[in-house]
C-alpha cells in the first residue's frame, strides 16, 4: 500500500513491487489525503505493508505554506501511522536528511541531534517523531537527494536536459550530500518491507558524498559534456526561499548492521542511472 504514488519513490516503488509479482494499491495524494483519517481508516487492512512517500517535499514550497507542510508532513504521517496501530499493519514512513542543520563536517549518524533549518525539516522531523510515537515498531527511512536520472524534474534529469542542450551550468559548491538513485532506494525499501530488521530509524543512501557541483560536473563527464559547463558557485550567490544545510551527508553503517544490504557508492549508481534511467511507467491498478 503506497501513499503519494504520484512522485519520484512512490511511483517507482509502485511499479518495481508489482514487476516483483506483489500485490500492490498505489495511491496519489488525490486518490488518498493522508491527512484525512476516514481515508487511512477505508485504506488500510489489516497485514498490509504501508510505505509511506506522500509530503510536501519541496522545501521552498513547505517554507511560503508552512500550514499546510506541518498538515502534510506531521499530521499526515501521524494519521496514517495511528490507523496502521489500530488494524495492524506495518509503516515505513520517508524521511529527509533535511532533518539535520548542517553544522558537522562528517556524516550524520541515525542518533546524532537533529536539529532543522526550514519548515520542511521541522515538519519531516515532527513527522518521525508522530509516527514512533503512534507506532514504536513503524520503520523510518531517511534518504537525501533522490534522482530518477530520466526525464522528470529532479537535479540529474535537469543536468542532463543542460548537457544535451549546450548549456552552462552554475551548481553550488558549498553544499554537500549524499545523492540517492531511486532504484537503489526502492530495493533498500523493499527490503525492508520483508520485516526482518528491527531498528526503527534508517538511513538509506549511496554510499559517499559530493557537492552539488560535483554532481553537476560528474553528470557531464558520465554523459560526455565539457565538465567546464558546469560553474561553481556559491549557496548565497544562489538564494532561495528556504535555508539547505551546507552538509547532510548520512552514515549507513549503523543501518547495515541492522540488516539493510549497502547501497554501491554514488558515482557507480549515476553512471547507471543516465545510461538507464528508470522508468516507473503507469501506476498498476488499483483494485
Amino acid at each position: 500500500m503506497i501513499t503519494g504514488a504520484g512522485g519520484q519513490v512512490g511511483r517507482f516503488l509502485a511499479g518495481e513491487a508489482a514487476r516483483q509479482g506483489r500485490a500492490v494499491s498505489a495511491l496519489t495524494h488525490r486518490q488518498w489525503d493522508i491527512t484525512d483519517p476516514a481515508a487511512a481508516e477505508r485504506f488500510i487492512a489489516e497485514g498490509d505493508l504501508v510505505v509511506n512517500c506522500a509530503a510536501i517535499a519541496n522545501v521552498d514550497t513547505a517554507e511560503a505554506d508552512p500550514e499546510t507542510a506541518y498538515a502534510v508532513n506531521t499530521g499526515g504521517p501521524e494519521t496514517v501511522a495511528q490507523a496502521c496501530a489500530r488494524v495492524g499493519a506495518r509503516l515505513i514512513h520517508l524521511s529527509t536528511d533535511y532533518v539535520f542543520d548542517g553544522q558537522q563536517r562528517h556524516p550524520y549518524e541515525v542518533g546524532d541531534h537533529a536539529a532543522p533549518l526550514g519548515v520542511y525539516g521541522r515538519t519531516k522531523l515532527a513527522g518521525e517523531l508522530a509516527v514512533l510515537a503512534a507506532m514504536p515498531d513503524a520503520h523510518i527511512v531517511r534518504t537525501s537527494w533522490v534522482y530518477t536520472g530520466g526525464a522528470g524534474n529532479d537535479v540529474v534529469a535537469g543536468l542532463r536536459r543542460a548537457a544535451a542542450a549546450d548549456r552552462t551550468v552554475d551548481a553550488v559548491d558549498d553544499q554537500t550530500g549524499s545523492p540517492t538513485y531511486v532504484k537503489d532506494l526502492v530495493d533498500a525499501l523493499l527490503e525492508i518491507g520483508e520485516g526482518h530488521i528491527s531498528e526503527p530509524v534508517l538511513h538509506v543512501v549511496n554510499d559517499g558524498a559530493c557537492t552539488r557541483y560535483e554532481q553537476a560536473r560528474a553528470v557531464f563527464e558520465e554523459l560526455g559534456a565539457d565538465p567546464q559547463r558546469v560553474r561553481p558557485v556559491s549557496a548565497a550567490r544562489s538564494p532561495r526561499r528556504a535555508p539547505r544545510p551546507s552538509y547532510s551527508a548520512l552514515a549507513t553503517a549503523m543501518s547495515v548492521r541492522a540488516g539493510v544490504s549497502p547501497l554501491r557508492p554514488w558515482r557507480a549508481a549515476l553512471a547507471e542511472a543516465l545510461v538507464q534511467p528508470v522508468d516507473s511507467g503507469q501506476l498498476p491498478s488499483t483494485p
